[in-house]
């Protein structure tokens, strides 16, 4: 179940595992269009994989702490490490390989 992430609870939220961090906003068709296949990948991971969720228009600080200037954002962590980002327009299957890579430890 995805964890809804602020500003304050950020750090440790990334701090332990894998994690895909999903920046998005209420008003980002991409990102409302991508939300049920992206909440669909942590299932597929058994307990691997944490997905938090970050409203953007509610973490304007954060987003600019982290350089999260475009929505849909993507930010996959490997023990608060970030391993990869994908911004702009990816597709499911684009996120869905870097959660792969992630996970299985090749990222």
């Amino acid at each position: 179940m995805a964890v809804e992430a602020s500003s304050e609870t950020y750090e440790g939220l990334v701090a332990e595992g894998s994690v895909l961090a999903d920046f998005w906003g209420p008003q980002c068709v991409p990102c409302l269009a991508l939300m049920p296949a992206v909440e669909r990948l942590e299932e597929g991971f058994d307990g691997r994989l944490k997905l938090i969720k970050v409203n953007a228009s509610e973490n304007r600080r954060l987003c600019l702490t982290l350089r999260v200037l475009g929505l849909p954002t993507f930010i996959l962590y490997r023990d608060g490490v970030e391993m990869e980002r994908l911004t702009g327009n990816p597709t499911a299957a684009d996120i869905k390989s870097a959660v792969v890579k992630l996970v299985e430890g090749g990222a």
